[in-house]
């Protein structure tokens, strides 16, 4: 891996999305065990779209509009489906002044796993990226890109991993003022819209 991938990895993953969001909204409303979890599963959902991208799937669905409008709205359902249930505090993201209650970790699992899995413009962009950073002199370029892509998900983990971990150690200063958790409630709600609506306009 050269420094030039890992400042790319860091570059894309830092920009602020789905993945991050759910990992610091959940460290916030569950703890920094479910935070952890959050980062883990929402890592997890970049396993499709790196699978997809090693066996040429990403190229079916760059060249099929219709397959990639399917999974492109089907996220676009979800990311809202998260907004509405954070702003009325139901479903795994609970932001409200009400005594905590523990949501499942199978059903946080699910959803960081949903969040990113439903994005189509993860998979044309590995399809783009991974293969830039591949030796011209590789002998297995499948090989190379697994380690590649496994590479980026770690990284992204560990961030992700970060901010929720962040997220908690503040936490007990945020969640004493109700006025600021219902800000922080529609702020969450609102970044998952917003991402929605960045995702219903992106285009193959």
């Amino acid at each position: 891996m050269t420094f030039e991938y890992f400042m790319t990895c860091m570059v894309v993953i830092l920009i602020p999305g789905t993945g991050m969001v759910y990992a610091v909204a959940m460290a916030i409303a569950q703890g920094w065990r479910t935070g952890i979890v959050a980062a883990f599963a929402s890592t997890l959902g970049i396993v499709p779209h790196m699978i997809a991208a090693i066996t040429g799937l990403a190229v079916l669905m760059h060249t099929s509009a219709l397959a990639f409008q399917i999974v492109k709205y089907v996220g676009v359902a979800y990311l809202l489906y998260l907004a509405w249930q954070t702003l009325r505090s139901s479903g795994p993201i609970k932001l409200d002044d009400s005594p905590k209650e523990n949501v499942p970790l199978k059903k946080v699992i699910v959803s960081g796993i949903a969040i990113n899995s439903l994005n189509p413009k993860l998979s044309i962009f590995f399809l783009a990226f991974l293969p830039q950073f591949v030796s011209v002199n590789s002998t297995n370029n499948t090989l190379e890109m697994l380690v590649l892509g496994a590479v980026f998900m770690a990284l992204t983990f560990l961030v992700f991993a970060l901010f929720a971990a962040f997220a908690f150690s503040i936490r007990k200063v945020l969640t004493g003022s109700p006025r600021f958790m219902r800000w922080f409630r529609r702020t969450v709600a609102m970044s998952f819209g917003l991402l929605a609506a960045r995702l219903a306009v992106t285009e193959q």
